[in-house]
């Protein structure tokens, strides 16, 4: 069974993630802006969410894990919760 870790960022508003993601593009440190910005309790871990596999989060928050390229920042990622910034650290198949 595939498995995944991410860390990610959740913030209220499409504006704010835009911004954030320009930040951490430009150099600023992803778990730096999760632990100042994000509203998830991961924060406090500089947004990891741990170990996890398919159909353990949000269909659209899956998608992209199980989807996108490992260490790449994607985002925003909308959910029920709000916008994502979203980092696979790493997956197996």
């Amino acid at each position: 069974m595939p498995k995944a870790s991410a860390r990610h960022i959740l913030v209220p508003t499409e504006e704010a993630c835009n911004e954030l993601k320009q930040k951490i593009e430009g150099g600023t440190d992803f778990a730096e802006v999760a632990k100042e910005h994000s509203q998830c309790p991961s924060s406090a871990q500089g947004g990891a969410l741990g170990s996890f596999g398919p159909g353990q989060m949000v269909p659209e928050f899956d998608t992209a894990v199980f989807t996108g390229n490992v260490g790449e920042l994607q985002g925003p990622i909308q959910t029920q919760f709000g916008y994502h910034l979203l980092e696979v650290t790493s997956r197996e198949d």
